[in-house]
């Protein structure tokens, strides 16, 4: 996987973060989601690069071989908001002050607050199947908490970390042939770590509390995504069923927003490279 890139851990103040880089030209940020990692785009990034892009991937912290600090009784630890001063600072040490950036899943709702907080650092945005946490928490239906249940599940103290590490092979599937085997062997890896399924766990809790108050707070305040953004899902995930046409929801929190459906299942990047990568790729080039 990631032929021509380089992984490195770059340390932070309170975190360590891995990250994978590439290419030449304009820098272009990668955020997985839950419970992947930044392998998850070995198929997307190698193609961004062979557009002309500079390609940055980190596994966002405590997902993967990132570390963030212990977890905190208020998982401000786990905030969106710490996660993106991650992002933030690692693309300041790999000397890009300004990039673009897509986010899939739980890396969407890190791209979103990474984009309201550093409006300066981000040119484009691209969110991929997700919506802005407090969106859905907003629209709960019993549909919604059956087919989500583990949001709410996984916000219990305590109770997941040990139903999950009991057997993390039976909670977390993956099949090798559609992740890739290099893909699959580094999740698989990742999931049997307990302290990974700590910290995947206080990103949700983190989600259902202080990031929902942050995203809360930004829209009393009236503060939008001012730059263009694009929203992508999958045709075969369940967020169009959901909530009909996400365009009309990112409009309410985006000045300029297009985008499309991907005939995929969630995991995008793995399912379907090849039209998430034109998409983006698109996009990107404005």
């Amino acid at each position: 996987m990631f032929e021509g890139f380089t992984g490195e851990t770059v340390r932070l103040r309170d975190s360590s973060v891995f990250v994978r880089h590439g290419g030449e030209g304009p820098p272009v940020v990668l955020l997985h989601g839950h419970p992947r990692t930044s392998a998850t785009w070995h198929r997307v990034a190698p193609a961004l690069v062979e557009q002309g892009f500079t390609v940055v991937c980190p596994d966002l912290r405590g997902y993967g071989r990132s570390r963030g600090p212990a977890p905190t009784a208020d998982h401000t630890a786990h905030s969106k908001r710490a996660v993106a001063q991650d992002v933030v600072e690692v693309l300041g040490a790999l000397g890009h002050d300004r990039f673009m950036l897509a986010g899939h899943d739980r890396g969407g709702a890190v791209a979103l607050r990474l984009v309201l907080d550093h409006p300066g650092a981000v040119s484009r945005v691209a969110f991929v199947d997700c919506l802005p946490i407090s969106e859905h928490l907003s629209r709960i239906t019993a549909k919604f908490a059956t087919q989500w249940w583990h949001w709410f599940f996984f916000a219990q103290p305590d109770v997941p970390e040990r139903v999950i590490n009991a057997d993390p092979d039976s909670w977390y599937r993956g099949d090798p042939q559609v992740m890739g085997q290099e893909n699959h062997d580094e999740w698989r890896e990742a999931v049997r770590n307990p302290d990974v399924v700590r910290a995947m766990l206080e990103d949700y809790r983190a989600g259902l509390t202080v990031d929902r108050r942050h995203e809360e707070a930004d829209r009393a305040a009236g503060t939008r995504i001012t730059c263009p953004a694009l929203a992508l899902w999958s045709l075969r995930d369940d967020l169009e069923d959901l909530y009909g046409d996400p365009l009309k929801i990112w409009a309410d929190w985006a000045t300029d927003v297009r985008g499309h459906g991907i005939d995929s299942g969630h995991h995008v990047a793995e399912e379907a490279p090849e039209d998430l990568t034109a998409a983006l790729a698109a996009f990107f080039a404005g």
